[in-house]
C-alpha cells in the first residue's frame, strides 16, 4: 500500500513528519528510540496489515527521528516534550475516537500521554516492561553513555549494537542528548490512570525495558501477548501485525 507524508507543527512549532497508510479507523503508531516510522511500522509490513484490516495508520516520526526536525535549542525540549507533540498531533488531526499503539519509546510516550489525560479507545504498549517506565533513568543513562562514547565502542561491549543503530539511522546526537533529558520515571501508582483496554505486547526474548508481565499486572485492564524475538528483532516479525490486528479489531 502507498504511504503519503506531510508535516505538522509539534510543541514550540517544531516541524514533525507524519506518514499515512490506509483508510478507516484512525490508529496512531509511535516508533521506538532512535528508530522511525519507516523502520518500526512500514518496512516489515506491520502498517500494511493494519491498513488491510480497515485502519488508517497515522505514523509520526518523533522529534529528532526520521524526517522530523532535530533542533539544538534547549527551549525545544521541555519536560515530556514527546507527549506534548502527541497532543499537538491529535489536535491537528481533530481526533476523537482513535487507537494508540507504541513501541519502546513510543510506548513510554503513549503511557505518559494517557496518564496526562489522552483518551484512546484502545492502547497497545509494545516492547515495554514495568522497569522501562518506572526505571527509565537506568535506560536513559545507558543511551547517554552510548552518545558519550560514540565511535569508540567495541564489538564486545553491550553498548555496541546501540552505537551501530545510531550510526545506521544517522541520529543527531546533540539533539538526542537534549531529548533524553526530557524524560522522567513514571511512578507505578500513576499507571492506575490507564483504564482503557490495553495490550502489553513483547518479544519473548525482550527484557530491554524490564518485565512485560509485571507491566500487564500493574495496569487496570491489560492483556499480555508474547511474540518471537528480542527488542530489536520483534518489530520484524509478522506476529507483531497479527497481534495488533487481533486486539484492535476485537
Amino acid at each position: 500500500m502507498s504511504v503519503t507524508t506531510e508535516f505538522f507543527e509539534g510543541f514550540g512549532g517544531t516541524q514533525l513528519a507524519l506518514h499515512r497508510m490506509g483508510a478507516g479507523r484512525p490508529a496512531l503508531l509511535l516508533h521506538g528510540l532512535f528508530s522511525s516510522a519507516e523502520v518500526n511500522w512500514i518496512k516489515f509490513g506491520t502498517a500494511a496489515k493494519l491498513a488491510a484490516a480497515g485502519f488508517e495508520c497515522l505514523m509520526p516520526d518523533l522529534r529528532v527521528h526520521g524526517q522530523s526536525a532535530a533542533p539544538h535549542d534547549a527551549a525545544a525540549y521541555r519536560q515530556d516534550v514527546l507527549v506534548r507533540d502527541l497532543e499537538a498531533l491529535v489536535a491537528h488531526l481533530e481526533l476523537v475516537d482513535f487507537d494508540l499503539v507504541g513501541f519502546s519509546l513510543g510506548s513510554r510516550t503513549s503511557a505518559r500521554a494517557v496518564i496526562a489525560g489522552l483518551r484512546p479507545r484502545r492502547l497497545v504498549l509494545s516492547g515495554m516492561g514495568l522497569q522501562g517506565l518506572a526505571g527509565w533513568a537506568r535506560r536513559q543513562d545507558f543511551f547517554l553513555d552510548v552518545i558519550d562514547r560514540f565511535g569508540t565502542i567495541k564489538r564486545d561491549d553491550p553498548a555496541y549494537f546501540a552505537q551501530q543503530f545510531l550510526k545506521t539511522m544517522g541520529t543527531d546526537r546533540e539533539a538526542a542528548r537534549l531529548l533524553l533529558g526530557t524524560m522522567a520515571d513514571t511512578d507505578p501508582a500513576e499507571l492506575a490512570a490507564i483504564t482503557v483496554p490495553t495490550l502489553v505486547l513483547c518479544g519473548d526474548q525482550d527484557n530491554d525495558n524490564g518485565s512485560a508481565e509485571q507491566l500487564a499486572e500493574a495496569l487496570p485492564d491489560a492483556t499480555l501477548a508474547l511474540i518471537p524475538g528480542t527488542h530489536m528483532s520483534s518489530v520484524t516479525m509478522p506476529q507483531l501485525g497479527d497481534e495488533l490486528v487481533k486486539f484492535l479489531t476485537a
